[in-house]
């Protein structure tokens, strides 16, 4: 019994998957071409490399929701992706789409993620407002699916990059926002980002003891179920019945509706709560002064980030401050703004 080639699977694709999906053996290739693999197709590979990359291994000391919390339970950024992966898998083989593009994207669309969750995304965008009239050029906000392509195309494998496909670069860029994704692989992890974070979000905030079981909505539960499983098995569910043969990936009025009405209910009951919120300002203040002493003292900066021009300055220490983990961000401040004598 032979081996299962690359063209094996790629003839396996175009047998087997729906004409709407995006097909290996048809993509938009790579900024660098490469020698194809004798057994992996070109999604299979970019979903190697993602795994391999420093970027990705760093994701499991970054924050999801809660940070430092007292427990081996709550999600990471890490487990998080990895939550999204699985949905976005199930959806996929369900509909009958490129699995593999899709579980790559999913792998990579939280590269760019801050130290602190989206507290670290906040204190860069605060940075930026603060320099914007010394430094002409500054975005106007830190944006992680932004900063995610960077990492792929720019920093990671000491700065050449992991040189990923257009489609896996362009789901990861367009995971949120305002513009949808160019293939139905990347609308399946837009939307399974979404169904990952309700849900596991309700999870680790009833594990926090920030909410009780029955402190949740009814209507939202009348919908989709009353426990973890139950909802995600029911917007999963959704999606497959509501895009099977449609033009985009999506879900029914009545579950999408039910869904945003539980997310509403996190921002009010879970975000904006005491209990998430009491470490925020320290680490919002913990990225504000790295990224201001950085930028007053770039020869800090290791040499893969030293800027190779005045203009990059505030880019390369944007790259080096967001790429840092919760705990090495603690590390760095206390080494630069904690006398060593106060240290524990």
């Amino acid at each position: 019994m032979s081996a299962l080639t690359r063209a094996d699977i790629e003839a396996a694709e175009h047998a087997t998957l729906s004409p709407r999906a995006s097909f290996s053996d048809a993509t938009r290739g790579r900024v660098s071409p490469v020698e194809p693999d004798l057994y992996r197709t070109e999604f299979q590979r970019d979903r190697d490399r993602i795994i391999h990359s420093k970027a990705f291994r760093r994701l499991m000391h970054k924050t999801q929701v809660f940070l430092s919390p007292e427990g081996d339970h709550y999600r990471t950024r890490l487990t998080h992706t990895l939550e999204v992966s699985q949905i976005a898998r199930s959806v996929a083989r369900s509909l009958r789409l490129n699995e593999d593009l899709t579980e790559a994207i999913a792998l990579g669309h939280d590269l760019g993620h801050t130290p602190f969750g989206h507290v670290g995304e906040d204190a860069l965008t605060a940075c930026y407002a603060e320099i914007r009239d010394s430094y002409p050029g500054v975005p106007d906000a830190y944006h992680h699916n932004i900063q995610s392509v960077r990492v792929i195309e720019r920093l990671e494998y000491e700065g050449k990059g992991l040189n990923l496909t257009w489609e896996v670069r362009e789901g990861v860029a367009h995971h949120t926002g305002s513009v949808e994704p160019a293939t139905l692989e990347g609308g399946i992890v837009r939307l399974a980002d979404r169904i990952a974070y309700v849900n596991h979000d309700i999870d680790d905030a009833i594990r926090g003891g920030v909410l009780d079981q029955a402190d949740l909505p009814p209507g939202p539960v009348a919908v989709l179920g009353a426990s973890h499983g139950a909802r995600i098995r029911t917007m999963v569910r959704d999606t497959i019945a509501t895009s099977d043969d449609a033009d985009a990936i999506g879900m029914s009025s009545a579950v999408w509706d039910a869904m945003m009405e539980l997310r509403q209910f996190l921002f009010e009951k879970v975000y904006l709560s005491p209990r998430a919120k009491e470490e925020e300002p320290k680490s919002f203040g913990v990225v504000k002064a790295l990224f201001g002493h950085y930028l007053v003292h770039p020869d800090l900066l290791p040499d893969e980030f030293a800027p190779g021009a005045p203009e990059e300055l505030v880019q390369r220490v944007t790259d080096y401050v967001a790429g840092m983990t919760d705990r090495f961000a603690v590390g760095a401040y206390d080494d630069f703004f904690v006398p060593s004598s106060w240290r524990l």
